[in-house]
């Protein structure tokens, strides 16, 4: 079983930056990916990132430039960075953990419970 915390959620000005980390613990194995998601209530949750366990990262188009995602391994933590931050970045934001069986592919299984960002204009 893998547990995923997500922390580093707040209220920011537009413009501003924010890191979030999400502590995970629990072995998947074989080639994995994590990754993070969004959602506003009302809408459907959207994908920001993934990163597979060689590395290899994918954003989406509309952080691309502005978002970062990357891992620490020693310390099992995913991390996305949000640097020029809009109003319309306002979410809960969701770590994703899963295995990827075919490069550029993941199945999602296990999520934790999210983390707010809030960006004022």
């Amino acid at each position: 079983q893998v547990q995923l915390v997500e922390s580093g959620g707040g209220s920011v000005q537009a413009g501003g930056s924010l890191r979030l980390s999400c502590a995970a613990s629990g072995y998947i194995g074989g080639r994995y990916c994590m990754g993070w998601f969004r959602q506003v209530p009302g809408k459907e949750r959207e994908w920001v990132a993934t990163i597979e366990s060689d590395g290899i990262t994918r954003h989406a188009v509309s952080v691309k430039g502005r978002f970062t995602i990357s891992k620490d391994n020693a310390k099992n933590t995913l991390y996305l960075q949000m640097n020029s931050l809009k109003p319309e970045d306002t979410a809960m934001y969701y770590c994703a953990a899963g295995r990827s069986a075919v490069p550029g592919t993941c199945t999602y299984t296990y999520w934790g419970q999210g983390t707010q960002v809030t960006v004022s204009s």
